[in-house]
């Protein structure tokens, strides 16, 4: 449990950026609390998104200490994306283990378990991805798929790019992945209003989003789910490029 570094400044105590509609949330890092799981000994988990709020996947930042993980093979029948963002975290799947350093991801198929486990000397952070696949007719299966944001395909769009992590114009996966990227003052060109739905962590950098009708400051840290058809853009704000990882689902019919 964390224990605040600091008392509140003078005024209203409850004073906070976080928000929670039926359309999106805005959560500040240091208002989700710890979590445990019977068969994640040691490790804290923080859920950012769930069913419980409307979101059609999961996702949580993994905190391992030094040795710890998963107790045993996690086959909980879903697919599952880790992106390391500290630390050393060593997979296993398909019986091959991995050491993943930061910008590090592996996707797992439906059906195909795996291990976690911090392989270093310093804590590990994970954000950690969990969605029910959704297969389409004469489309195979994906496969395990590991990979860094260092060699990702980059795509440039003059003062904004993004590095595809996942799952661009793959039919045989229902989610992307991508690290977005916007230079200082650089903005998306316009109002969004689509299908797919979001689950976005801010990297680095800070920004302002618009959310429904309502500009929202972000930091390094936050958390922000976006359900379908929400108006959504963001416009980078601060000294230094502003990046997020963003989930999306795509590729699959809605009826």
């Amino acid at each position: 449990m964390r224990v605040p570094t600091s008392n509140p400044p003078p005024g209203i105590i409850g004073h906070n950026r976080t928000m929670l509609t039926p359309s999106y949330c805005v959560f500040p890092p240091e208002g989700i609390m710890d979590s445990l799981l019977p068969n994640w000994p040691g490790c804290i988990i923080r859920f950012q998104t769930s069913r419980q709020m409307g979101a059609r996947f999961a996702q949580a930042m993994l905190i391992l200490p030094p040795g710890a993980g998963s107790a045993g093979p996690v086959d909980d029948g879903v697919q599952a994306f880790l992106y390391v963002q500290a630390g050393a975290l060593e997979v296993t799947v398909e019986g091959a283990a991995q050491i993943l350093s930061p910008g590090g991801y592996v996707y797992v198929p439906q059906g195909t378990p795996y291990a976690v486990r911090n392989a270093g000397a310093e804590e590990a952070r994970a954000i950690w991805v969990r969605k029910a696949y959704q297969p389409a007719a004469g489309v195979p299966a994906p496969k395990v798929i590991l990979g860094h944001r260092d060699t990702a395909l980059r795509e440039e769009s003059g003062p904004r790019w993004r590095l595809c992590l996942l799952g661009l114009r793959e039919m045989p996966m229902d989610f992307e992945m991508n690290i977005m990227c916007y230079a200082p003052g650089a903005h998306f060109w316009c109002v969004e209003t689509h299908v797919m739905e979001h689950g976005m962590v801010m990297l680095q950098g800070q920004a302002l989003q618009l959310l429904g009708r309502e500009w929202h400051e972000l930091w390094t840290g936050d958390f922000v789910w976006m359900g379908p058809y929400i108006p959504q853009q963001i416009y980078a704000t601060g000294a230094e490029v502003c990046e997020y990882l963003l989930y999306k689902d795509v590729n699959r019919d809605v009826i």
